[in-house]
């Protein structure tokens, strides 16, 4: 019979950023001990409060299935001697499975023949599992930092003051430190400090909100964007979309309570991000924007508790914000008395990374870059891609930056402005740090774009340069981030560039601070892009397609992007799977190539004589397309060869006895494989 099994780990105040993770862990242990037990379950749902971690499995069975099990001893050759008898090795393994020696059969491996048995389990009683498989459970969330207390030898993200596991409605016991299981629950800390029993799943959720919590963490967004959304319509506006910081209050409060506020206009005239971020950052308010996405002057917060005096909480509120708002405007006003330019020199003075130097000899090396690359770009943009380059580090050194790291590039596009600098120098000011994140925004103008690629180059060689290179859990500097940055600006920009000149610059700029050989460094780069590039395409298109153009070169991306495409769409026609059979023989049978010319005088077959033919016809116009980067036509003119290719195969030995008839076959195949190998390796395609 299915029922339902309820655990909820009480605690005191988990930090937010923990949970979402933490949810997903604990759905996972519980599934995979589940699995492991052999106990079947319907839906796996988990919740989560600042106080509490809960679980609910449906329709779990109430034991385990009876099953038969096979155990694999020693070798037959070591468990029996030559005469059949069991030797000590055969006795210690039926000894330690609880059977007789006799009852022991001889089972065919992969590794040969093996002695086992088998025995019939007899499935136990959920509830008894569950107590073993819950302490384990528990003691398992990995949190990113846990803690011990008291006198324990448990670790949590923070100490367990209560623990409701039931199943089928009866208490699972069991002992996680020195908290036992049971079926009390608590109420909100402030507004309902008290102990309730707990029946089942709907009962709790029941209990939670007559007791001032909302477990469900879907539940609490909702109702915090309804409630927000509607305080901002209140003030005439709507709320700056956040839902990152909606995803945070989320899990900051176990009851939503919604006030909103206002602070003096003539904080509006310090950049809309240094009020925005200020709010965010230092109070977790909502920001309030006008139908334009103009800044008002009002804020939305989320309580964790409901007012008394709604009018109270709102004036405590504003005053604090006042004061967080006054130090953003004193750094805003103080850092306007020194120009962006005038700050440049100061960067001399701080270390962008031991090895490499200062943040000023950083700039200098991609300022260098960025101008390289703009003289091979868009030459007429050179000038404002060096002035961006030369300025854009230089709010690092500013108070508001220095207050608040999260608007460097934001505050340096305000102070160039402020400055008069050339508008689209200042965009590119910002920009230069863009994407910040996997899949974020790009930068939207050809300067910013350069800068960008250049800055982000001159710290993926940099530290490859003096050994900083990303493991498989560790990547400080981002250069993952900095190296999927570069490929999607490039594609984005249609950037016709060869990746490995930017990387030699780069390296070359850095010659005095590299700690490796520099040949090594360009091959680690290299191999790092392209995994990189690797992983994105396969996304997108086929695994077998991106291999097999990317093993010819991705140096120039947005070719090689192209050949993917135009392979992937290849792969989607019905006559695929023949023609890439024929022309992996092709790869196949020539390898390494021959590089003798085609002598038509020494073909013996018509086959050979029609396959040549077909080959300089369609030759001559492939390599026109691949020549205009048209690599699907390309293909399916190739695609054309097929059918004498098919015949020739057919017909013709290609190892001839004669060894120049032999080498003039190999030649005409080695022509053909050349022909497709400007495209992609085929022997890397699956039929």
């Amino acid at each position: 019979m299915a029922q339902e099994f309820f655990l909820e780990i009480g605690t005191e105040e988990i930090p937010a950023a923990f949970l979402p993770k933490a949810m997903a862990d604990l759905e996972n242990l519980v599934k995979r001990e589940l699995e492991s037990a052999r106990i079947a379950h319907g839906q796996v749902r988990t919740l989560a409060t600042p106080r509490r971690l809960a679980l609910h499995v449906n329709d779990m069975a109430g034991r385990q299935p009876d099953a038969d099990v096979t155990a694999t001893g020693p070798a037959r050759k070591v468990a029996f001697d030559a005469e059949g008898k069991p030797t000590r090795a055969a006795e210690g393994f039926a000894r330690g499975q609880g059977v007789d020696v006799n009852e022991l059969t001889v089972v065919e491996t992969e590794k040969g023949e093996y002695v086992a048995v088998t025995k019939r389990l007899v499935g136990r009683p959920t509830a008894e599992i569950l107590a073993e498989i819950l302490p384990r459970v528990v003691g398992a969330i990995p949190f990113r930092k846990s803690m011990r207390w008291g006198d324990l030898d448990v670790r949590f993200a923070r100490p367990i003051h209560w623990i409701v596991a039931l199943f089928d409605g009866v208490v699972v016991p069991f002992t996680f430190g020195s908290i036992n299981s049971g079926s009390m629950s608590r109420g909100h800390r402030f507004m309902a400090n008290a102990a309730f029993p707990v029946r089942d799943f709907s009962h709790y959720l029941d209990e939670c909100e007559r007791h001032f919590v909302i477990p469900d963490p879907e539940k609490r967004k909702e109702i915090i964007k309804r409630e927000v959304e509607q305080a901002a319509r209140a003030k005439g506006g709507r709320v700056l979309e956040d839902e990152e910081l909606l995803e945070q209050v989320t899990f900051l409060v176990e009851y939503p309570s919604v006030v909103c506020g206002s602070f003096p206009t003539d904080f509006l005239q310090v950049p809309r991000e240094v009020l925005i971020t200020s709010m965010r950052e230092h109070q977790r308010y909502f920001s309030v924007v006008d139908g334009e996405g103009k800044l008002l002057p009002h804020f939305i917060t989320v309580n964790n508790t409901l007012a008394e005096d709604p009018a109270v909480v709102v004036k405590g509120n504003e005053r604090v914000l006042r004061a967080r708002l006054s130090d953003a405007r004193f750094f805003f006003d103080e850092d306007r008395k020194t120009s962006l330019e005038d700050r440049v020199e100061d960067l001399k003075r701080v270390v962008y990374q031991a090895r490499l130097g200062t943040s000023y000899e950083k700039m200098e090396r991609f300022r260098e870059l960025a101008g390289r690359l703009a003289e091979r770009l868009c030459p007429d943009l050179k000038e404002k891609v060096l002035r961006a380059a030369y300025l854009c580090k230089a709010d690092l050194v500013t108070g508001m930056v220095g207050e608040f790291p999260e608007l460097q590039g934001v505050m340096g596009r305000e102070y160039a402005l402020f400055a008069g600098e050339d508008a689209e120098v200042a965009k590119a000011v910002h920009e230069h740090y863009l994407p910040s994140q996997a899949g974020g925004e790009l930068p939207s103008s050809p300067v910013g774009a350069m800068v960008s690629i250049a800055d982000k180059l001159d710290t993926i060689c940099g530290c490859f340069g003096v050994g900083l290179i990303p493991t498989g859990t560790a990547d400080p500097y981002a250069l993952r981030r900095s190296a999927l940055g570069i490929i999607a600006i490039i594609l984005e920009s249609g950037y016709d560039v060869s990746l490995s000149d930017l990387i030699d610059s780069s390296l070359e700029l850095l010659r005095d601070k590299l700690s490796r050989d520099q040949a090594e460094v360009r091959s680690d780069v290299l191999e790092f892009f392209r995994g990189r590039y690797v992983n994105l395409m396969a996304g997108r298109f086929p695994s077998d397609a991106v291999e097999a153009a990317v093993a010819v070169t991705f140096d120039y991306l947005n070719d090689a992007s192209a050949r993917i495409a135009a392979l992937a769409e290849l792969k989607g026609r019905a006559d695929y799977e023949p023609l890439a059979v024929a022309f992996k023989r092709v790869c196949n049978i020539v390898k390494e190539g021959n590089d003798f010319p085609v002598e038509e005088a020494l073909f013996e077959e018509d086959a050979e004589r029609e396959l040549f033919s077909a080959y300089e016809g369609v030759g001559t116009i492939a390599r026109r397309l691949i020549a205009e980067k048209d690599y699907l036509a390309a293909l399916v003119e190739i695609a054309s060869l097929r059918g004498p290719v098919d015949a020739f195969f057919d017909r013709v030995m290609v190892m001839a006895e004669d060894e120049r008839v032999r080498n003039n076959r190999l030649a005409l195949l080695s022509g053909i494989s050349r022909l497709f190998g400007a495209i992609a390796d085929f022997a890397r395609l699956s039929a």
